[in-house]
């Protein structure tokens, strides 16, 4: 009986390929690259307030050409008109990334977006700052209480 190759553990994405593209599939994305790349796609200022939702695509008529699809935004609130000024731009730019006229409007509706960046958390305070704060907390008997209030002091002080 010969033995069993060598097995290699497979990447995750290579697993979940097909699970991801049947769920990009029901929103009416042919390729996922358009959620996933959004970003690199219609620049960073447009996307902070704005994000793919689905695309509609209308019924083929038999012996008519395919009419271009609805690409369906999720747009932050007071964005809303901002982005509806900057259609034409974010209609050029999602065509030039598919190389032909996939999508002819663009639909908006109101929401929180569901993927945000996590504001970066701001530097500890210097060690000068914490110690001029721990100074003026003589009264305090307990040594470690004095030194988180000293820290908690300095980053309130710096702000």
């Amino acid at each position: 009986m010969a033995k069993p190759g060598p097995m290699f553990a497979k990447p995750l994405s290579v697993l979940l390929s097909d699970v991801f593209s049947d769920a990009y599939a029901k929103q009416g994305f042919a390729a996922r690259e358009l959620v996933t790349r959004w970003r690199e796609i219609i620049g960073p200022e447009l996307s902070a307030h704005c994000e793919p939702l689905k695309m509609q695509w209308p019924r083929p008529v038999e012996g008519q050409q395919q009419e271009p699809a609805t690409l369906v935004l999720r747009v932050e609130g007071p964005m809303a008109l901002e982005i509806q000024h900057a259609s034409d731009v974010i209609l050029q730019r999602v065509n030039r990334f598919f190389g032909w006229s996939a999508v002819g409007r663009l639909a908006l509706r109101q929401g929180p977006l569901s993927r945000r960046e996590r504001p970066r958390p701001s530097p500890p305070p210097d060690a000068s700052q914490i110690e001029q704060v721990a100074q003026t907390l003589s009264s305090i008997e307990d040594e470690q209480l004095r030194a988180a209030l000293a820290r908690l002091g300095a980053s309130i002080k710096r702000n």
